[in-house]
């Protein structure tokens, strides 16, 4: 199977999931989780393993920084400068510069709330379903990537 068609399957496999355990859960604000879980999936399948454990390493310190900022300021543009800076200096000096970019859409994640909503309460889901989402794209990573499933490239050349 083709490298595209295997990511567009991990992709589809991962909204189907979200959606479903949503269903049964009666969770309506799933996007969090859904935008954890792609930012977890890779289309590359020879570091896809290694990629997914980078990015919910970045997803951690992006949740991390964001709480951390919460609890020392409000929520407002200044505390979004503040996030995105430590964020970015953290995953550097973690050395997860790769998945920087899963690290800062997990801060902001957590940073941004609707007016009116309790702000930890908010925080807390958020948190929660990015952590959901990020387990996710790894289960699906293992699955998807497992030395039963993958074939040599020939075989499926095998009949040509």
């Amino acid at each position: 199977m083709s490298r595209l068609l295997i990511y567009m399957a991990k992709c589809v496999t991962g909204v189907v999931i979200v959606y479903l355990l949503s269903y049964l859960m009666h969770y309506n604000d799933k996007i969090w989780c859904l935008i954890s879980v792609l930012l977890v999936l890779s289309p590359d399948g020879n570091d896809a393993m290694q990629l997914a454990l980078s990015r919910i390493k970045a997803n951690a310190v992006g949740v991390s920084v964001g709480f951390l900022v919460l609890w020392v300021c409000a929520s407002n543009v200044y505390s979004m400068m503040i996030g995105v800076a430590v964020t970015t200096l953290a995953c550097s000096l973690l050395k997860l510069e790769a998945a920087t970019r899963s690290a800062l859409a997990a801060t902001i994640i957590i940073l941004t709330h609707e007016a009116g909503h309790h702000i930890w309460d908010t925080t807390v889901e958020r948190f929660m379903a990015v952590m959901i989402g990020c387990l996710l794209g790894m289960l699906i990573t293992v699955v998807f990537h497992s030395k039963y499933l993958n074939r040599p490239a020939d075989l499926d050349q095998g009949d040509a």
